[in-house]
């Protein structure tokens, strides 16, 4: 048994899971913008309220989402993460946000009927006007194209659209819809980095000990924090 608690606080959407190996034990999660602060932890106690024959001090290890995404959600997630492993003793495994979206799609139903060996993964988390945070992916997880915040043109991704079919989801994806417009270029809706896809890459990480410094472990920001001010604000 290998029981692990993965929290995803990356985008909008708020989701814990328990999963033993990588098989999901339970779940909650939340489609609700500015969620995190007030859901997570009460997530968490749901969880284990409902099944009986576990408590927290049952866990092996506490995976969380490691970024790119959401400044605020990110910190949210992290903090959380970081305060049961203090507190159990238990290590902490962080996992790329585009890495777990990227786990969503592959197995995707409506990618059954595309014939091409080849095929690439785009996971895009939106990153405000027309950038995104993204990568690359492979079928077999293997990293294409490093992780950055790229800006979206009409000629983005041009030269492996010509040879290859990709696959873009994710919420930054719904803006590229149409400047990305190519015959190979194919979109999946309604797709979210989920705690329930972190369960297989958790359990991989937890099996070869990849776990971080509980001290000095941070989410991986890729771009400086800008805080916003309302333009009604008058002092």
């Amino acid at each position: 048994m290998a029981l692990i608690l993965s929290l995803e606080t990356s985008t909008k959407v708020c989701s814990v899971c328990l999963s033993d190996k990588q098989t999901i034990v339970a779940k909650k999660q939340l489609f609700e913008a500015n969620s995190h602060a007030t859901h997570l932890t009460l997530f968490i106690q749901n969880l284990f309220n409902e099944l009986p024959d576990l408590s927290m001090k049952d866990i092996d290890a506490v995976a969380v989402s490691s970024g790119p995404g959401s400044y605020t959600g990110l910190r949210i997630g992290v903090s959380v993460a970081k305060g049961i492993c203090y507190a159990l003793a238990k290590p902490l495994i962080a996992i790329s946000s585009l890495e777990c979206l990227a786990q969503a799609a592959i197995a995707h139903p409506d990618l059954q009927n595309i014939v091409d060996t080849e095929m690439l993964y785009c996971p895009m988390i939106d990153a405000r006007r027309m950038e995104v945070y993204t990568a690359l992916f492979d079928s077999a997880m293997n990293l294409k194209e490093k992780v950055s915040a790229r800006i979206i043109d009409s000629s983005s991704y041009l030269n492996r659209l010509n040879k290859h079919t990709i696959v873009f989801f994710g919420d930054g994806s719904d803006k590229c819809r149409g400047t990305i417009e190519h015959s190979n270029a194919v979109f999946i809706k309604d797709l979210a980095p989920l705690a329930s896809n972190m369960a297989g890459l958790a359990y991989k990480k937890y099996q070869n000990k990849q776990f971080e410094d509980l001290a000095y472990f941070e989410p991986f920001y890729l771009k400086n924090f800008v805080a916003t001010v309302s333009k009604n604000k008058i002092f």
